[in-house]
């Protein structure tokens, strides 16, 4: 799998009742979440949790909570929701747009529609994770295949210009350094992908979704599904060769 392969280092309410206030903690403090090129090795899921990221797992209960303060106007309790999952989406996002400023753009629409959807969430039909997440990715992968449908050539360029020799294995600041830096050309190897084939490598090694999930997500066939993956990690392992990334141990 491609997580194998590389070392990866971990990134409007309907109903008819007075509209919430939203608060001005939902406008996002420009730079509040920095790149992070430290979010490629996803976390290892427990059992029963959908998907990866540092956010703590809230109970149904204490989701439901959260989300009855934030409708009856807690600012305290979205504010543990932005500051609990906003590096979360802020990481899908940047994978999707490979830029910071247009992740913190992304980012603090998503939140504007979580938050205007806030009447919009029940817990018998999972907990307060599972519903956000979805509800982030279906917004930042229309917003991508939105911009696919209106390409450009920002990004283009000979990759057989470019050579990076980096260590991959040890802890110490110049280690990290180089970690760092592979995150990035690995990102950008991503981003040469073909839109429906990166979709589905950054859902399933990424952010680490079962095939069901990203079927349920996509609605096109799990064989479909398995087969862009692998077409993916296929097309990423030749785009980061041309790139000459050359991971170097020991030294």
């Amino acid at each position: 799998m491609l997580r194998n392969c590389f070392q990866f280092d971990n990134a409007g309410i309907t109903q008819k009742e007075p509209r919430l206030a939203i608060p001005r903690s939902v406008h996002l403090t420009r730079k509040r979440f920095p790149p992070d090129r430290e979010v490629f090795r996803p976390q290892r899921k427990e059992e029963g949790e959908s998907g990866v990221g540092a956010a703590s797992i809230l109970t149904v209960g204490e989701g439901a909570e959260l989300i009855r303060r934030c409708r009856a106007g807690d600012g305290a309790a979205w504010e543990e929701i932005v500051s609990t999952y906003g590096r979360r989406i802020y990481n899908l996002a940047y994978r999707f747009t490979s830029r910071a400023d247009a992740a913190e753009d992304l980012t603090q629409e998503v939140f504007v529609r979580i938050y205007r959807s806030l009447n919009q969430y029940d817990s018998k039909q999972g907990n307060l994770q599972n519903w956000l997440m979805r509800l982030a990715r279906n917004l930042i992968i229309d917003d991508y295949r939105r911009r696919q449908r209106q390409p450009h050539d920002a990004q283009a360029e000979d990759l057989d210009d470019h050579t990076y020799h980096l260590r991959a294995s040890g802890s110490s600041p110049q280690a990290d350094m180089e970690r760092r830096e592979l995150g990035e050309q690995v990102q950008r190897g991503i981003d040469k992908l073909p839109p429906d084939l990166r979709i589905c490598v950054i859902l399933r090694d990424i952010e680490e979704l079962s095939y069901q999930e990203i079927v349920d997500l996509l609605q096109i066939p799990e064989g479909t599904v398995k087969s862009r993956i692998n077409r993916g990690r296929i097309e990423l392992t030749k785009t980061l060769r041309r790139m000459r990334v050359v991971a170097i141990s020991g030294v």
